[in-house]
């Protein structure tokens, strides 16, 4: 029932900066940002909670990309800075349910099947 729409996407150079943005229909417990190149399955890279802004960040993105979310307007956001060209993929925003109960003993996991929503995806591509 949730709907996600992202925005953001784009061209950059090598070394440079985005900013994703993604809005939420409704209300949404924990909000997460995957990635898929061609080829290759789909990477978790960053989630956030719904309460208490709980995070956490795969290896690959650690340092160089932030998550937040203001829950006021349902919107989790991702500014990615340093990309490189192995940043190049698209760009997803999920979502977790308002009545699910996985978040309810742990939050903030980077596991695809613990999302019930999904946007449409945003390309980002990176030139050397």
């Amino acid at each position: 029932q949730v709907q996600l729409v992202e925005s953001g996407g784009g061209l950059v150079q090598a070394g440079g900066s985005l900013r994703l943005s993604c809005t939420a229909s409704g209300f949404t417990l924990d909000l997460a940002w995957f990635r898929q190149a061609p080829g290759k399955e789909r990477e978790g890279l960053s989630c956030i909670s719904s309460s208490v802004g709980k995070t956490n960040y795969a290896d690959s993105v650690k340092g160089r990309f932030t998550i937040s979310r203001d829950n006021a307007r349902n919107t989790v956001y991702l500014q990615m800075n340093s990309l490189s060209p192995e940043d190049t993929a698209i760009y997803y925003c999920a979502a977790v349910s308002p009545t699910s109960f996985r978040t309810l003993f742990r939050q903030c996991v980077l596991s695809v099947g613990l999302y019930d929503y999904w946007g449409q995806g945003t390309q980002v591509t990176v030139s050397s």
